[in-house]
């Protein structure tokens, strides 16, 4: 059931005009308090929830420990361009993950999310012809996008050093409608792709001591598989003729490649119990050598920073556990337009509150951020998210000590 409901809830996950492009807008991850910390955290361990962004911290996690974790996020977007300016609301359904031991120095977790997501609508968008003063009119719409399934261990070799590999399946489905308008003619393409591939991703962490860890993660390069059925339609400027070319036609399309991906980080313990968490990734997009039609890749990085405090002085105290949280994200993009990079910047902030006795949280943050730019042909996105998730703890195959 939450396979189905997933996978036809994803279809609207995004309304960014980016997404357009490739295989869609790329989601971070929201799980725990990773959201409110900028999402860096590849140096921490999973001891207190699921830590998608590592493999390798399921190698510290507590014997007996059962977590749980699920997520949503709400988003309000501004678009803005030299002329006009419209908003729009999202709801997102984020991720839904569960994590177990398996020895005593080792872990298993499985986690379903989106990967990408395309949902566009584009009016009347006016494009040069190449090797021409003419141009032509482009009007385009599409949902959709790529969801993930990770299957993850990871395992601790004596009591410093952690391994993990994870193995990401990767499926989903785009729809795209586009209008093209030149001097008399108006073509119409309707598209239906789908797509279909499998990651590796290997991590490792190290404790340097009881409140020094780093990390590092590597994400292997890999061919996403794509077929199509499209259906393509031609007609004079009063829409008084068609010609038929094509009429749900199947045949396989250009497949989409990812980039070989590395991050690395570090986490802080600070005697104050304020903990600092940097991360910097980078994506060789250019090694991928593919282009849309609009613009190019370059070569993504992406810096990560974050602080949290938790005063922790009496664990009786619910004040006491309650985390607060910070952090700042930049990401220079992997898309150029016009000679334009599409940059993303945001700043977040968080809470994380105790449910009962054990490691369960309520994980609230708020983040804006900004994307693209206002020049002509381009948009700049002001986004507000609030990010919501449950991370349940439950201790099992523990025999009552008291009845």
């Amino acid at each position: 059931m939450i396979f189905v409901s997933f996978s036809s809830y994803a279809q609207s996950l995004s309304s960014s005009p980016y997404s357009i492009y490739g295989l869609g807008s790329l989601y971070e991850s929201d799980f725990g308090s990773i959201p409110a910390i900028g999402s860096s955290g590849v140096a921490l361990p999973s001891t207190r929830f699921i830590n998608s962004l590592n493999p390798a911290s399921l190698g510290f996690m507590y014997k007996n420990h059962f977590m749980f974790d699920v997520g949503g996020n709400v988003i309000q977007t501004s678009y803005q361009d030299v002329s006009r300016k419209e908003n729009r609301n999202n709801v997102q359904f984020s991720h839904i993950a569960f994590a177990f031991p398996v020895t005593a120095k080792s872990a298993v977790s499985l986690a379903l999310k989106p990967y990408s997501s395309a949902g566009f609508k584009i009016s009347d968008y006016k494009l040069p012809i190449q090797d021409s003063n003419e141009e032509y009119t482009l009007s385009a719409t599409g949902t959709g996008g790529l969801n993930n399934f990770d299957i993850s261990y990871g395992h601790r070799f004596g009591k410093k050093l952690a391994l993990g590999l994870s193995t990401s399946v990767l499926f989903g489905n785009t729809k795209d409608s586009r209008e093209y308008v030149i001097s008399n003619s108006v073509t119409t393409i309707d598209k239906e792709s789908s797509y279909n591939g499998v990651r590796l991703n290997l991590g490792g962490q190290y404790a340097i001591d009881s409140t020094f860890t780093i990390g590092a993660n590597l994400k292997s390069p890999t061919r996403i598989n794509a077929t199509k059925v499209q259906s393509v339609v031609t007609y004079n400027a009063n829409l008084e003729a068609s010609n038929t070319i094509e009429s749900d036609v199947h045949s396989d399309t250009d497949d989409y490649y990812l980039p070989f991906e590395f991050s690395v980080g570090l986490n802080k313990q600070f005697k104050n119990n304020l903990s600092l968490s940097m991360d910097y990734e980078r994506s060789l997009w250019e090694n991928s050598k593919q282009a849309d039609l609009y613009g190019s890749y370059l070569n993504q990085d992406k810096f990560k920073m974050g602080f949290s405090y938790r005063k922790g002085k009496n664990l009786r105290s619910y004040f006491d556990r309650v985390q607060f949280s910070t952090g700042l994200n930049y990401d220079t993009g992997f898309l150029e337009i016009d000679n334009k990079r599409i940059t993303n910047k945001a700043i977040s902030i968080g809470v994380s509150l105790p449910i009962e006795s054990t490691f369960s949280t309520l994980n609230i943050s708020y983040s804006y951020g900004q994307r693209g730019r206002i020049s002509n042909g381009l948009i700049k996105e002001n986004y507000h998210k609030l990010s919501v998730n449950l991370s349940l703890d439950g201790i099992w195959f523990v025999k009552r000590k008291i009845d």
